[in-house]
C-alpha cells in the first residue's frame, strides 16, 4: 500500500509539474513587456538586454521595450519595480553586486529586499577592470597610488556603489587620495577616460575594443581572480587591497507576479540566451560564455551574495 502511495504521489506530481508546463507555454502577456536596464545607453549591461530583448521578440512574437533607469549601479531601478504593480509586464536587468552592497550597506532606507522579486535567471559573469588611457604615467595599481600620492589626488570614474567602496579600501589601505566621478555607465566611463577629465575609471567589457586598438590598458583586475584575457595585470587582492567584485547579470521581475508569467518569461528568457547571436554578444560583451543559474540558481546567488558583499565594508 506504501509502495501503491508513493507511485500515486510520483504521478501526480508528475501531472502537475506537465499542467504547469502546459499553462507556461500558453501564457502571453496581454501587451507589450519592458526590460527595464539599470545602468546607462551604450553599456554592455544594455548592449546584453537589447540583444536579448530582439531574441526573446523574435521567438515569441511578444512585443518587448528595452528602457534604460541609470543609478546606483541598478538600485533607482530596482526600487522602482519593487514598487510596481506585480502585472507581469516589467521586466528588470541588472548586475548584482551593486544591489548586494546597498543591501547590506542601508537595508533599512532601501523599500526591496532579496525577497522582494521573482528571479527568471542570470546571462552572464563580468568580469570588471580598472583601466586608463595607454598614455597615463602608471601601469597598475602599485604606481597609479603612488601618482595619487604624488599629486595629491587622482580622478576615477566608477559606474556602481561597489566601485567607490574598491577606492575606499584602496584609500584605507594605502593613504592615496581618489576624486571619484560619477557615471551612468561604462561608456560613459570611457568617454571620461579618453576625454582626460578623468585618469582611469572601471569598465566591464566596453573597453574591449580599446584594449585591441592599443588605446588602453589594464591596471588592474577587481575580481576575486585575474582577467581572463589580462592574465598578467593582478588583481586588487595581489596588490593589497582585501577587495574585490565578482558581478552577476540577471533579470527579476516584482515579487508575487503570475507564477505562469513568470515561468513563461523565464523559458523564454532562456531559449534566447542559447540562440548563437546572443553568445556572440555576451562574448564580446564579458570575453564569456552566457551563464543562466535558472530561477532558483539565481535567487540562492542573491542570498548567498549578501554575506560576500560584507567584504567590501571590512576595516
Amino acid at each position: 500500500m506504501k509502495a501503491k502511495s508513493t507511485l500515486l504521489a510520483l504521478g501526480a506530481s508528475a501531472l502537475i509539474a506537465l499542467a504547469s508546463t502546459a499553462s507556461a507555454a500558453d501564457w502571453k502577456p496581454d501587451g507589450p513587456l519592458t526590460i527595464q536596464i539599470g545602468f546607462g545607453a551604450g553599456g554592455s549591461t544594455d548592449t546584453m538586454g537589447r540583444v536579448l530583448a530582439k531574441s526573446m521578440e523574435d521567438a515569441t512574437g511578444w512585443s518587448i521595450v528595452v528602457e534604460n533607469k541609470p543609478g546606483g549601479g541598478g538600485v533607482a531601478m530596482f526600487t522602482g519595480l519593487s514598487q510596481r504593480p506585480a502585472n507581469g509586464k516589467t521586466i528588470g536587468m541588472g548586475v548584482s553586486i551593486p544591489v548586494l552592497v546597498q543591501l547590506v550597506n542601508r537595508a533599512d532606507q532601501l523599500p526591496f529586499t532579496v525577497d522582494s522579486f521573482d528571479y527568471l535567471g542570470t546571462v552572464a559573469k563580468a568580469e570588471l577592470a580598472l583601466v586608463a588611457s595607454k598614455d597615463a604615467p602608471f601601469d597598475d595599481l602599485e604606481s597609479m597610488v603612488a601618482y595619487a600620492k604624488q599629486e595629491g589626488s587622482l580622478p576615477v570614474a566608477t559606474m556602481a556603489p561597489p566601485q567607490v567602496l574598491m577606492m575606499d579600501q584602496t584609500k584605507a589601505k594605502t593613504g592615496a587620495e581618489f576624486s571619484l566621478v560619477n557615471a551612468d555607465g561604462g561608456a560613459e566611463v570611457l568617454k571620461l577616460i579618453l576625454g582626460g577629465q578623468v585618469l582611469a575609471g572601471f569598465a566591464s567589457g566596453e573597453h574591449f575594443q580599446y584594449l585591441e586598438a592599443g588605446t588602453m590598458k589594464v591596471i588592474a583586475g577587481a575580481n576575486q581572480s585575474r582577467l581572463s584575457y589580462a592574465p598578467d595585470s593582478k588583481t586588487f587582492i595581489e596588490s593589497g587591497i582585501e577587495a574585490y567584485v565578482d558581478p552577476v547579470f540577471f533579470l527579476a521581475m516584482r515579487g508575487g507576479t503570475d507564477p505562469e508569467a513568470v515561468a513563461a518569461i523565464s523559458a523564454a528568457m532562456d531559449e534566447a540566451i542559447k540562440a548563437p547571436e546572443f553568445a556572440k554578444i555576451v562574448q564580446n560583451a564579458v570575453q564569456g560564455d552566457p551563464i543562466n543559474m535558472g530561477r532558483e540558481g539565481t535567487k540562492k546567488m542573491m542570498v548567498d551574495g549578501l554575506a560576500n558583499a560584507k567584504v567590501l565594508f571590512a576595516k
